[in-house]
């Protein structure tokens, strides 16, 4: 008798993201190599057609572990008995378009798939979202679905560690290996001034550089941190190594305010993640830090003023 198969939702379906993820989950790369699947795409009503032509060429791999694909425009049909839960779709940044008015649009859909959620899905579901603004969509998302722990949600901060080896690019934690024997990448670099500058807006500046250069936003890399990221989630990581995940940041012991989703070093273990503590922090990157848990607070404040509306 072979494994239960689990319910997989990706949101945003039919988008470029999910068209880059949607093989690697149904071939095993995620969930493991023996975890049979079934396959809900959710995207909005004008994207259903769309859909068909992924859902067929998600037929055409042929596929053993991809039981079932359903592909739906209603929450009730999308967030039903998940066990996974795969944000992708949200409001993007149109030209013109104040902050707030695109903070305010994407509070409406995570404030309404939050809820689904709590609704429909199994209590045990792990929800990552990957729309931005990442952090706050989680926040809201979270909010909206009291009965699901708080715990079960997080937000993709594996793009930009995989970009560089952190979510703020931390050379201080890194390691290398320099003729066979390993040490800091700090010590190795040997540049202060080029990890300050160039090394950090190399990084944040990146998916930038790929919209410039594609005329379309980051996909592939995306789609790799997503499974990078929920592999680690299942199956939990190495002994001895943290990766970097968006996480409630209620008890943190880096001074983060609580009541945030922020990105942490984080060990996973069992399907539960633990902040890794006492990582010596630098001034340099406590400033960083702390810049972002206000921009993060700015963003939080004015995202619950919206869903109190």
């Amino acid at each position: 008798m072979g494994a239960e198969p689990i319910r997989v939702v990706v949101t945003g379906a039919a988008g470029q993201i999910a068209y880059s993820l949607l093989y690697s989950i149904a071939k095993g790369d995620v969930f493991g190599k023996d975890q049979p699947i079934v396959l809900v795409l959710l995207d909005i009503p004008p994207m259903l057609p769309v859909l068909d032509g992924v859902v067929m060429e998600l037929q055409d791999c042929a596929l053993p572990l991809l039981r079932e694909v359903i592909p739906t425009d209603k929450v009730e049909v999308g967030f039903k008995d998940l066990d996974a839960a795969i944000l992708v779709g949200s409001m993007p940044r149109k030209e013109g378009m104040e902050r707030k008015d695109l903070l305010k649009a994407n509070v409406a859909i995570f404030k309404a798939q939050g809820a689904a959620l709590d609704k429909y899905a199994r209590k045990t579901v792990k929800v990552l979202v990957v729309g931005n603004p990442a952090n706050t969509n989680c926040l809201i998302a979270s909010k909206s679905a009291p009965s699901i722990p708080k715990e079960n949600f997080s937000c993709l901060t594996r793009l930009d560690h995989n970009r560089a080896a952190s979510q703020y690019p931390d050379v201080h934690h890194a390691k290398v290996t320099v003729q066979g024997s390993e040490m800091a990448a700090y010590d190795a670099v040997k540049d202060d001034a080029w990890i300050k500058g160039d090394f950090i807006s190399t990084v944040q500046l990146r998916g930038a550089a790929v919209i410039k250069a594609r005329k379309l936003s980051s996909a592939m890399s995306a789609a790799k941190a997503i499974c990078d990221h929920m592999r680690d989630i299942w199956f939990g990581t190495k002994e001895g190594e943290f990766i970097s995940m968006g996480v409630y940041a209620g008890g943190n012991s880096y001074g983060i305010p609580e009541d945030l989703i922020y990105s942490f070093p984080i060990q996973l273990k069992d399907k539960n993640w633990k902040v890794v503590d006492g990582l010596p922090i630098n001034d340099f990157s406590r400033a960083k830090m702390d810049a972002t848990a206000a921009e993060l607070v700015e963003e939080r404040d004015t995202a619950m003023a919206f869903l109190s509306q």
